[in-house]
């Protein structure tokens, strides 16, 4: 006759059964067998959809790629000015040669009855820098965006796409 403790497993005997230890490491191996056929499929999904973005990119660069116009270049007088020196005996000299790029050559038409004032930007901007200001490739940087955003605000409403510097000395 079977007894309560009959009918349940022996937690103590599963080992030496062979039954009840087999099954835990088909468990493990299931769940290793999930993830790996997982991020195989993650992979080949990520691959599949990069390249269909690639070769399908390559055909709208080609119209995009017609319709950008090369941009057209602005040389600007040399500008020399002596830096701000507060506090200190000796005077410093920034000297300066410039590039404005513009979006397409109208601009460039547009821009030249206004030169005088943005060279007077220039010169009013520059006089107040200070040595420390010019440190680095940071405070060049700094240097050619306001000096963008100053000759933007000064031809507006056109604008232009950057000021390139050509030659940069401090003295």
């Amino acid at each position: 006759m079977a007894t309560a403790n009959d009918t349940q497993p022996d937690v103590g005997n599963a080992g030496a059964d062979g039954e009840e230890g087999a099954a835990a490491p088909a468990k493990r191996f299931s769940l290793k067998l999930i993830l790996i056929v997982g991020l195989a499929l993650v992979g080949v999904g990520a691959t599949g959809g990069g390249a269909y973005l690639f070769f399908a990119g390559h055909h709208g660069d080609t119209a995009a790629a017609a319709q950008i116009k090369p941009a057209v270049f602005v040389d600007m007088p040399e500008v020399l000015v002596n830096l701000s020196s507060a506090g200190t005996d000796r005077t410093q000299y920034l000297k300066v040669k410039v590039v404005l790029e513009l979006p397409d050559q109208a601009v460039s038409a547009q821009i030249q009855p206004v030169m005088p004032r943005v060279l007077d930007t220039f010169q009013t901007y520059l006089r107040e820098l200070r040595p420390t200001d010019l440190d680095g490739s940071a405070g060049l940087y700094r240097l050619k965006e306001e000096l963008t955003r100053r000759v933007n605000a000064a031809i507006a409403p056109n604008r232009i796409n950057a000021v390139l510097f050509k030659e940069i000395v401090v003295q």
